[in-house]
């Protein structure tokens, strides 16, 4: 039998974590439902063949697997046919940057990595594992993964702090033949760039007029950036802790250098709130609180993307005096911008053509798809669609595996 969950601090009545057994109160998920939901994981392995008898058993497992085993080994490639590779993906973390918590270890991640995988299966129809690594040597991660690459037909990178996660999944891109997908990069500018092309298209402008700025110059800041370049933005200019990144800063690491070679073509200095006179779009991906001077210093019809979890960097009710669209990461306001409304659909676009990876086209096709499951029922408070509209996932889906055809990278 599992140990019960210890936890020394009391609750607000003075109730305890511990357990009966070491003389403690009740256990933690007798007052806390999350604790009652993940008592025993959220996953598990289900066989898709019978084991009735004992001709089941010689199919499934010796003498006939062998005969599969051995077609495998002279055509590799009959390993999408004949194993769950093709339809599953491995969610890969060194619990380096775990939600809003920071690094709490591979162990502590867990409950997160499970979640995404459910995600996988219950938005996509994706089969996930999440691996927890030991170790967060970059060199490590990347020959972990490569080696227990065979088993799959994706990696989802997930949870692993920069600057570290650009090099990981740069040269796992380059070492493997199966997408590498850095969600905390890549989703949250996908699902941005979805809500920021219908918020253009609700005021009657296009990206090309747009001036955004972004707060926070880690993954998603610089993903998101660069998202927005690809996509045709007027100009983006990202600040960090030090300011607006910028070609005359001297304290900038190799990642922030190349940040600054594509960013701010206006030339701006000085800090966020400075960057923020006259802007349209802020886009927030740092924490932090933005002072409401600053953002009533924004254009008219601006547009708001607070996406701090759990505070917003402006919260919804002073965003709302001054933007025209207000969009967070919380699920209790309009406008989440929320990851699952991309990776589900994305791995199982790939996975559907067995694509070799996931290029810069195949993630703009992925925005443009979500983005239109809007259609004419865009408004102020509908930007970017629900993640339990059905209509999300196969949209996505689609317009992936087309992409993917179309860049050559399909192998089917």
């Amino acid at each position: 039998m599992a140990a019960e969950i210890v936890n020394p601090r009391s609750d607000s009545e003075g109730r305890t974590g511990h357990t009966e057994q070491d003389g403690g109160a009740e256990p933690l998920e007798s007052f806390d439902p999350a604790f009652a939901l993940h008592r025993g994981g959220k996953m598990a392995v289900q066989a898709t063949v019978p084991l009735r008898d004992r001709d089941d058993l010689s199919l499934a497992y010796t003498p006939g697997v062998a005969k599969v085993c051995s077609a495998i080994a002279e055509q590799p490639d009959l390993v999408h046919d004949y194993t769950w590779k093709s339809s599953v993906v491995a969610v890969v973390t060194d619990g380096t940057a775990v939600l809003g918590l920071g690094d709490i270890g591979p162990e502590a991640s867990l409950p997160v990595m499970e979640g995404k995988a459910i995600l996988f299966k219950q938005f996509g129809g994706v089969d996930a594992v999440p691996l927890a690594l030991d170790c967060t040597g970059v060199d490590e991660i990347i020959e972990t993964v490569v080696r227990l690459a065979p088993s799959f037909g994706g990696v989802n990178l997930e949870d692993i702090s920069a600057p570290r996660c650009f090099e990981i999944e740069q040269r796992l891109q380059e070492r493997l033949d199966i997408p590498v997908f850095h969600d905390d990069q890549h989703g949250t500018a996908i699902v941005s760039l979805a809500a920021l092309r219908n918020a253009a298209r609700l005021s009657g402008r296009t990206l090309g007029e747009l001036r955004a700025v972004i707060s926070g110059a880690g993954a998603a800041g610089v993903a998101i950036a660069k998202m927005l370049v690809e996509a045709g933005i007027g100009d983006v200019a990202v600040a960090d802790r030090k300011g607006v990144v910028s070609r005359d800063r001297k304290d900038l690491t190799p990642i922030k250098q190349e940040l600054a070679a594509f960013t701010n073509k206006a030339g701006l200095s000085g800090s966020l709130e400075d960057a923020l006179a006259g802007a349209d779009v802020f886009i927030g991906v740092s924490g932090g609180t933005v002072p409401e001077p600053a953002v009533a210093s924004m254009a008219k019809g601006a547009f708001v993307f607070a996406m701090a979890n759990p505070e917003p960097e402006v919260h919804p009710e002073i965003a709302h005096k001054y933007a025209a669209v207000v969009a967070t990461g919380r699920s209790d306001f309009p406008n989440q911008i929320n990851n699952v409304l991309a990776f589900p659909g994305i791995f199982a676009g790939a996975l559907q053509v067995r694509a070799s990876r996931i290029t810069e086209g195949m993630k703009l096709a992925a925005a443009e798809a979500l983005a239109a499951v809007v259609g004419d029922d865009l408004a102020p408070d509908y930007v970017i669609p629900s993640p339990f509209d059905e209509r999300v996932a196969p949209a996505v889906t689609a317009a992936v595996a087309a992409a993917a055809r179309a860049e050559g990278v399909a192998r089917r």
